[in-house]
């Protein structure tokens, strides 16, 4: 159980640095505008758009193809307990990632609700979706031939 946790955190940290630096580069791209406009003020609201950012970014990713960059760096995937997993749970699982904090509270309450030890993020329990470890297919060796 701990392994898995351990899984998970460590999928959240490398999703973290990949969403950081995407906004370096968006920062750097969009900053000789800024400048050469002189509207500072744009980055009064940048905070918001890397809530936004880190929504879509879950949203998109776990809604296609059921995984983050992270998540698939150490075997992990996103589950529809019924159905098929979409956007609209994916977005819902998400909501306690806009600008990470309120991640903490989701997983706080996840677990004070804990029934028969199933444990996890409340809002995975609303969205009706679990994160699993995916199955690593392996190859079959191949017979070997035997020369006697």
């Amino acid at each position: 159980m701990q392994e898995f946790w351990g899984r998970r955190l460590v999928a959240l940290i490398v999703d973290a640095i990949f969403i950081t630096l995407f906004l370096w580069v968006l920062t750097a791209i969009i900053y000789p505008v800024v400048a050469l406009l002189d509207i500072y003020s744009i980055f009064n609201f940048w905070l918001i758009l890397l809530g936004i950012i880190i929504l879509l970014y879950f949203t998109v990713m776990e809604g296609k193809w059921s995984t983050t960059l992270g998540k698939g760096l150490v075997n992990l995937k996103v589950q529809a307990k019924e159905g098929d997993m979409g956007y609209k749970k994916a977005f819902l699982r998400n909501l306690s990632k806009f600008l990470w904090i309120p991640l903490v509270v989701d997983v706080i309450i996840g677990f004070a609700t804990a029934a028969d030890g199933n444990k996890g993020r409340y809002l995975d329990k609303v969205a009706g979706t679990r994160v699993v470890l995916k199955e690593v297919k392996t190859e079959q060796p191949k017979e070997q031939i035997n020369p006697n």
